[in-house]
């Protein structure tokens, strides 16, 4: 198998005993090739661009930059990237976030090595993949019948809610004006709202603009 067909992923964890075992367990099959290691998610972030991964398994909570944050900035730029999220935590909680936040897939680092390679496949295949026992997961996470904003969607609201254009929230956040203007319309269409005057009115109303200055 040339290494042109072959399965490029990223191991994104804080922990070298998780990211060295996973790695060797990868290294297994042909058709993977395990292109990077890396400690936190803003190594991933600088790093996606250069060597393009076509898998990121990445780690739930990391110092620096977490796998759901980042999760968010390496589509904005790699929108074609599978992201799997690996953590020791098997709520319906953690996985339905992880999915609303991007995620192709949720993976425990518990599971069978056979099973992380499984869900490389799926996700390649661009299908979701869940670990055993997380079907019913697939609901995104809401708050008063309203799917919730993301942290990143959360920022960009209030760049919006100060009146700022979405070149010029690009422009703050270094994104493109055609990602904030994606992120603005998922904005909308989570909270039910259609105008940007509406925007500022629930940002005004649940605290979003509380002590900026606004």
């Amino acid at each position: 198998m040339t290494d042109s067909a072959r399965i490029r992923v990223m191991i994104v964890d804080d922990h070298p005993m998780v990211t060295d075992g996973i790695k060797s367990i990868l290294e297994t099959y042909d058709d993977i090739e395990v292109i990077a290691t890396m400690t936190n998610g803003q190594e991933a972030v600088d790093a996606v661009s250069g060597l393009a991964p076509d898998v990121i398994l990445l780690d739930l909570n990391m110092p620096v930059l977490g796998g759901l944050p980042a999760t968010e900035i390496i589509l904005e730029s790699a929108p074609d990237t599978r992201i799997l999220i690996l953590s020791m935590h098997d709520s319906p909680e953690y996985i339905s976030t992880a999915l609303a936040h991007g995620a192709m897939g949720y993976v425990l680092k518990d599971v069978p090595t056979e099973e992380i390679k499984t869900a490389i496949d799926t996700v390649m295949a661009g299908s979701k993949y869940l670990c055993t026992g997380a079907s019913g997961s697939l609901t995104p996470p809401t708050a008063g019948g309203r799917e919730v904003l993301t942290s990143r969607e959360q920022t960009i609201l209030l760049q919006l809610a100060r009146g700022k254009s979405n070149r010029e929230v690009g422009e703050e956040l270094g994104i493109s004006v055609r990602t904030v203007e994606t992120h603005r319309k998922n904005i909308k269409r989570k909270l039910g709202i259609s105008s940007t005057a509406g925007l500022t009115r629930y940002a005004m109303e649940h605290g979003v603009l509380q002590g900026t200055g606004v």
